[in-house]
């Protein structure tokens, strides 16, 4: 399954979350079940993933920890936030480039329409 396939069954999915369930949970609670129900589809989904970094030849076994990375191509970095600040649009792409992974999507719950909590970013896509 593509990149692209695999964000569209993420998105689907963010949708009816937010349709039943509505803004202003915890970021948790919300993990939780975009986890269960990635999972329910059929997809490897991993959560809480703790990620290396490696730098001029020193590894650092923790340098983050991933909310969901589904089928090891897309990082979902999940929210439930006033405002997404630019730093975590930047924190997404930064995971890509550390990983190699090529998209992450980053969606705030916490909004009435969950079409704009949703951005989508690339790393050489």
């Amino acid at each position: 399954m593509t990149e692209n396939e695999l964000s569209a069954i993420i998105v689907n999915t963010a949708f009816h979350m937010h349709l039943k369930l509505g803004p202003g949970l915890l970021e948790a609670v919300y993990e939780e079940i975009m986890h269960h129900e990635l999972l329910k589809r059929g997809l490897k989904v991993s959560r809480q993933k703790g990620l290396p970094v490696i730098w001029e030849g020193l590894k650092m076994d923790l340098g983050f920890r991933a909310d969901l990375i589904i089928e090891d191509k897309v990082i979902l970095e999940i929210k439930s936030v006033e405002t997404i600040a630019a730093v975590h649009q930047k924190q997404l792409l930064t995971y890509l480039k550390i990983t190699g992974m090529k998209l992450g999507l980053l969606i705030n719950f916490n909004e009435a329409l969950i079409k704009d909590g949703i951005t989508r970013i690339v790393n050489n896509l």
